[in-house]
């Protein structure tokens, strides 16, 4: 008995040794997304990014702009300078640790005062779109994740089934129904995002939304009991009136806009005699079809926001989209 006990504590102290620092993390916010109480420590030595009607606070500096982290004591300073000592750091979203396991969170200020709170906090709230422009990408994942989360919390305030309020755990991993304890977890909705070749040409479509010059991959919601082949298939016929010949997957991404979705990014051909695009004006302003040299040059221009002249060249997504990535992959693949 007294082996056994010592075996099985050996070997736990072995694997803990062993982890490694990314499992170590991964374990760590389960047990905090777990355990409330283990939660509600974390808060006190955490870090916290804010939001104010869900746009995050960004700091310039001489490096540039970033997206600063404060700890729980300032944002506690700040919300008892405002008098909101009513608000507390437990109606923040746990979002992330840090590699030496400081948790990661995201409060919303929005009931405070805009200016105030910007000239407390030394910073400007920035719509999130800007916000990553202004960035270069930097926090992407995690700010994109935040705002996620404290959407979809501001979003579900009560249970479906019962009409009554929920209440959101402390890390705020679900909310739970007060009435019949129904738990809701945060949901993302799938998005097929495809980028369609020819074998010598790929094909970018633009909304009337997008701004000026900007194209991309068609991408569309997966329908229930859809595969992403099949979701794949109907969004490109949808859209530009093509036939699908071959699917290949190539990775994801969480997108937050305009609702948290999970961006499946796929490769799909098309028979090269086939090509004539039938626009669907209902879903799109206008779909091309545009050599690799045309492709090379939009992706190397970046984020075109302003021309000098009346026109706007053709450019592509900033770096950290998912669709910049489908499209330079294409495009290394042409030219190797």
């Amino acid at each position: 008995m007294v082996l056994k006990a010592f075996c099985t504590r050996t070997s736990a102290l072995l694997h803990q040794r062993f982890c490694s620092d990314y499992v170590k993390q991964m374990r760590y916010l389960f047990n905090l997304k777990e355990d409330d109480d283990a939660c509600r420590q974390a808060l006190t030595s955490g870090t916290f990014y804010l939001f104010h009607n869900l746009a995050p606070l960004l700091q310039k500096s001489k490096e540039g702009n970033t997206a600063p982290q404060i700890n729980a004591s300032e944002v506690n300073t700040i919300l008892e300078k405002m008098g909101q000592q009513e608000m507390k750091l437990e109606d923040s979203v746990l979002i992330d640790c840090s590699e030496r396991e400081v948790a990661q969170f995201a409060l919303d200020l929005g009931l405070l005062e805009k200016s105030a709170l910007e000239s407390n906090l030394q910073g400007k709230f920035v719509d999130l779109r800007k916000a990553l422009l202004l960035l270069n990408g930097k926090n992407a994942p995690l700010l994109m994740k935040a705002q996620a989360l404290l959407r979809w919390h501001a979003s579900n305030q009560y249970c479906s089934q019962t009409g009554q309020p929920t209440q959101k755990s402390v890390s705020g991993s679900k909310r739970i129904c007060s009435a019949n304890g129904k738990i809701y977890y945060p949901q993302m909705s799938p998005v097929v995002i495809t980028l369609v070749s020819d074998g010598s040409r790929c094909l970018l479509a633009r909304q009337e939304a997008f701004p000026a010059g900007m194209y991309t991959a068609l991408a569309g919601f997966c329908d229930i009991g859809e595969t992403v082949e099949d979701a794949v298939h109907r969004e490109v016929a949808e859209e530009v009136g093509l036939e699908v010949e071959a699917v290949k997957y190539t990775g994801s991404q969480h997108w937050s806009f305009p609702d948290s979705s999970l961006m499946i990014a796929c490769h799909a051909t098309v028979h090269p005699k086939k090509t004539q695009i039938l626009l669907n004006k209902f879903e799109l302003e206008d779909a091309h079809w545009f050599s690799v040299e045309e492709v090379l040059m939009a992706l190397n221009r970046g984020v075109f926001l302003k021309g000098e002249s009346g026109t706007v060249p053709v450019w592509v997504p900033p770096k950290w989209a998912i669709a910049h990535h489908l499209i330079q992959e294409w495009a290394q693949q042409q030219i190797r």
